[in-house]
């Protein structure tokens, strides 16, 4: 009896098909297997903002398998093809998440630091953060999600240029732990995985920045300490009246600046919510993704849950049902006009320029760093990088079987979404907008779930120890005896 349980349960899902690993080709991300160009419709995803890591539960925005089953089948329809994740626990089990997100199709960017002490470069003492201590957890990010193929890639760091004042000091730093990444991921990876910097949209040092990050020194192609892409954090295109425009937003300065980058550049954070309590119409999606932005490799809109900072596209209520903002349906129509055909071709603006030599004349005179003397590795990194860390917890795909939201999810009009499930895609393909409209498919009687508090995030109350998919393919096993 129990025999045949386990077997009819092997048979009743399969491993999900994966989505092919990107490498980067000069200005472009590129699928490994169809050598099509992968430009980022994304979101950014973080769940309970910095709430949603909780090291010392092993808990993180990609450990509940339920939770993420929920808003990866909101994401899908969406159209999305990637996410980021902020904060992430390097000793957590991220197989389940990791998982349904590569079944739908979404590819994962993720930063290797954390808000929590001795998990970032300090900004204002960056000497004094940069030690193996440190090195030590990055690395373990870098173990619990190599061997997943929907890893994009790794963020270094996260705007910690954010004034001309912090760009004195730091820039030597990021370049050093982006040297320390690499060196880590070609010695313990089995493919190559991209790492980059997230920078805040601070014009006054914006282009330092990013010339400081692509170019090579010494003129060498294999330069390890050099930004594999540059994602930037950019707020400008905002609503009210008058509506912005390509001029208005400085889009046309941005495609200006990044006409002969040699890296990928995409915005690592989009979507101005300003006027106040208005909800955004995202017509920024149709320049950013046009034929006059295609330098750039898309972008993350900021962000998916209802947080303090009033960005969210859904509210994730206090029992962890899901109401869609106006926000949602607006960027989901958006996404729904994209050519994806002019997307996943030959970028038309791309060049074969060699990244240039790192030199003093790259920077102005902004007060931005001129130093291409990168710190030496700390003391014990090197054997560190060698001989790996200890007990690394190494994730790995697993089945992917149940397919139902397990939550109620209402639309923008307070109806309920029925029939709401994952499509898991077959042809090892990125998912892509499809045209779906869920603002046209909430019916039946308005429910009035009590919003979560603001970046808090409510947990679904089933445990955490048995991911809900093995539980209900386990009752459908039962059923079929």
């Amino acid at each position: 009896m129990l025999s045949r349980v386990f077997a009819l349960l092997l048979a009743f899902g399969s491993l999900a098909h994966a989505v092919h690993p990107v490498q980067v080709q000069g200005q472009d991300f590129v699928d490994t297997v169809t050598k099509k160009r992968l430009v980022i419709i994304g979101v950014d995803y973080q769940p309970g903002g910095q709430a949603g890591y909780d090291p010392n539960a092993r808990k993180d925005v990609l450990s509940d398998g339920t939770v993420c089953l929920r808003d990866a089948i909101l994401l899908q329809k969406l159209g999305v093809n990637t996410i980021r994740i902020y904060n992430v626990d390097p000793t957590a089990n991220h197989d389940d998440c990791a998982s349904i997100f590569n079944a739908a199709g979404i590819y994962m960017i993720l930063d290797v630091n954390s808000p929590l002490g001795g998990e970032s470069i300090d900004r204002s003492n960056p000497s004094s953060s940069y030690h193996v201590g440190y090195l030590n957890r990055i690395f373990g990010v870098v173990e619990a999600f190599k061997n997943y193929p929907n890893t994009l890639g790794f963020f270094s760091a996260n705007e910690v240029m954010n004034d001309v004042g912090t760009s004195k000091e730091n820039p030597p730093y990021i370049r050093a732990v982006q040297r320390d990444l690499k060196q880590y991921i070609a010695k313990h990876a089995s493919r190559t995985i991209p790492v980059g910097y997230s920078a805040a949209d601070v014009r006054p040092i914006l282009e330092d920045t990013w010339a400081y990050f692509q170019c090579a020194i010494d003129g060498k192609d294999n330069d390890d300490t050099r930004s594999d892409f540059f994602g930037l954090n950019s707020y400008s295109w905002c609503g009210g009246q008058p509506r912005a425009t390509f001029e208005t937003a400085g889009y046309d300065k941005l495609v200006a600046m990044f006409s002969k980058t040699t890296i990928p550049v995409f915005f690592s954070e989009y979507g101005c919510n300003l006027p106040e309590g208005v909800p955004r119409e995202f017509n920024e999606v149709q320049a950013l993704y046009g034929k006059q932005m295609t330098v750039l490799s898309g972008g993350l809109v900021y962000e998916y849950s209802q947080e303090t900072s009033d960005y969210g596209l859904v509210v994730i209520n206090d029992n962890s049902t899901i109401s869609l903002r106006q926000d949602y349906n607006n960027l989901q129509g958006q996404f729904n006009k994209l050519d994806i055909g002019l997307l996943e071709s030959a970028n038309a603006t791309a060049t074969s320029l060699k990244p240039p030599t790192c030199s003093s004349g790259l920077i102005s005179d902004s007060g931005f760093s001129k130093d291409f003397t990168i710190p030496p590795q700390p003391s014990g990194a090197a054997d560190l990088i060698k001989n790996g860390i200890k007990n690394p917890n190494n994730g790995k795909l697993v089945q992917v079987t149940a397919t139902a939201a397990p939550v109620a999810v209402y639309g923008a009009n307070g109806l309920e979404i029925k029939n709401l499930g994952l499509r898991i895609l077959s042809n090892d393909d990125s998912n892509t907008p499809n045209g779906e409209s869920t603002s046209s498919t909430s019916t039946g009687s308005a429910a009035s779930p009590s919003a979560t508090k603001k970046g808090s995030a409510g947990r679904l109350s089933l445990g955490t120890t048995t991911p809900i998919f093995l539980i209900l393919s386990f009752a459908a096993v039962l059923l079929m005896l």
